[in-house]
Formats: structure tokens, sequence, C-alpha cells
């Protein structure tokens, strides 16, 4: 089994998006960029530099639902007209946009996002939905963890990795312990556990970091040799990556403790003085809310900090 990562244009910070290629049969991509004509173009230059048309793709597998990985979804299965998509049924980003919905936009003001600030975010992220085709029900079958991606020879088994989304997905090939993981696990940064509602029951807040490390533990125990992650560079070292990876996260768990006042703080307050340089920066204001309820809920978790509600804004404070 032969998996080609190919480098994808996206216009956000983070740069870059790896689509897999797998040339065996059933043709397959992981992933596959934005809805951008500089990403369709990519795509379709480095796909034919490895002797590969668009209408030869049979599959299409999403590690998660982002703009960066699905947005080209819908194009791709069009084009190469029998094309199947498979995504986690508890991924929602294909369906419909980050704060489309009334369920994500009261998790924020729950976490103390004054109304004017929602309704400017709202308003951004319905400027990003625009680069993801949004998909209907039976668009897309479902990833099942344990499952296999069968291929002429050898297959993929697909591993839910709940953390960065609630439906993360990655996918190892367990002859070489080779794993392709899109965002949960990168070279050179963090993956953001990023807000969500919980998939079971909407009214609550996914517990985002607490599912991470349970996954890049489970991760780690396939003892892989060489990790695709979704932006960057292979990884050749798990162990290092995740050593790398618990060390910041206790470390910025220390942090957001030291933030929480007897008196109580909200999420919002605790993200502005975690992340003073880059709160304000578009996209960046919802991610760095999300670390830090992420770190919050977290922290209460393990008894470190209390939450209370005070007129529906949930309210931490030390112990």
């Amino acid at each position: 089994m032969k998996i080609i990562p190919l480098s994808i244009p996206t216009p956000f910070y983070v740069g870059d998006v790896n689509v897999c290629l797998i040339k065996q049969d059933p043709i397959t991509l992981i992933d596959v960029g934005p809805k951008t004509k500089d990403a369709a173009d990519t795509l379709r230059r480095k796909l034919a530099d490895n002797g590969v048309k668009i209408s030869d793709v049979r599959r299409i597998v999403l590690t998660h639902a982002h703009e960066d990985h699905c947005g080209l979804a819908r194009q791709v299965r069009d084009e190469a007209k029998d094309a199947e998509i498979f995504v986690h049924d508890w991924e929602t980003g294909h369906l419909f946009g980050r704060l489309a919905r009334e369920e994500n936009q009261r998790l924020l003001l729950r976490s103390g996002v004054p109304a004017n600030v929602l309704e400017e975010m709202r308003v951004l992220y319905e400027d990003i939905s625009l680069l993801t085709d949004a998909l209907y029900d039976g668009d897309f079958k479902s990833l099942d963890d344990g499952s296999e991606l069968e291929f002429e020879n050898g297959s993929l088994r697909v591993l839910h990795t709940p953390g960065h989304t609630p439906g993360s997905c990655s996918f190892v090939r367990e002859a070489n312990r080779t794993l392709i993981c899109g965002d949960c696990v990168l070279k050179r940064i963090t993956p953001n556990p990023v807000l969500s509602p919980d998939p079971i029951d909407p009214e609550k807040r996914f517990r985002s970091l607490a599912e991470y490390l349970v996954s890049l533990a489970r991760l780690r125990e396939l003892k892989p040799t060489l990790s695709y992650g979704g932006h960057g560079e292979p990884v050749k070292d798990f162990d290092e990556i995740f050593n790398r990876y618990v060390r910041s996260i206790d470390e910025r768990q220390k942090r957001v403790v030291k933030l929480v006042p007897a008196s109580g703080v909200t999420a919002f307050d605790v993200a502005q003085k975690l992340f003073p340089d880059s709160f304000d920066h578009d996209v960046h204001r919802f991610l760095t809310i999300s670390e830090s309820v992420a770190h919050l809920d977290y922290a209460e978790s393990e008894n470190k900090i209390a939450v209370e509600f005070r007129n529906g804004v949930e309210f931490y404070r030390s112990l």
C-alpha cells in the first residue's frame, strides 16, 4: 500500500493541509482541502503528478469535518461520479457552519462571551463556512471505530480519536504501524480542543481535552513508526511528540489554574488573559475561548477548581 501525502494550500494561518492519496484500488483520498480554486487546482495537479485523475478517485475519507480538511469533498465526489464519502457520525462541519446552530451559540454565551462579540464571531464563521459545500443525509457513509478500509493489498483500521473534534478519526496500517491522524497529532503545534456540543446530549459540552488525552494515549499504544498529521511534516518519533504534548498541556493547566480567583472568572475572561496577543485576531478568538474552556473543564474534573452558574454563565473559582 502506497500512502502519498499531498500538500494543499489553505487560506488559514495554519498553512497547507496534508491530503493523503492511497494509490491502490479503490483509489482513496484521506481529506481533500478547502473549497477554493487554488486548493482544487493544486489537488488536481498533484494527483496528475502521481498518475491519478479526479475521476479515478473512488473513496473520500475525512479525518474530521473542518473546512480545511473537508471543503472539497462534494466537488471531488461529483467530479469522480461515483466516489463514496466517509465521515464519523459525531462530526457536523460537513452539514452546517460551526456557529450556525443555537446549541453552539449557547455554549459560547455560557462561557461568558458577550452577545455582541458572539454576533461578530457568528458572522465571521458564516463566511468561513463558504469554504465547504454542505453534504446531506445520504451523501456520506459512517466511519466506525475498529472497522477496516479495505484495499487491493492490505487495509487501514479506523480509530475514533475524539478531542480536536468529537468525531475525529485516525487510520492505522498495522503491517508497518503507519498512522494517518489528521489534526490529532501535528509536529510543530498542539491541536486545539475545539468547543463543541456533546454529540450524545447537545445541551451539554463535549469534554474535549479529557477525550483528547485518551485518544493520544491510545495512539501511543500502537507504537507508530510514522505518523502523517493534517499539517506539517510527518512525525517519526511519536514518544517525543507525546511527551512534549503532555508537558505543554500540564504547563497550560498550571497557568489556567493560577488565573482562577476565589471570586470567580469566566472562560471568556481567562482566554483574554491567557492569549493577550491573539485574542482579537479573526478565528483566533474562537480558538482561544475553546482552549480556555477545555482547560477549565479539565481542571474542574481534576478537582483543581470549582464551577458555578450565575445568571446562565459559568464562573470558575479557586478552591
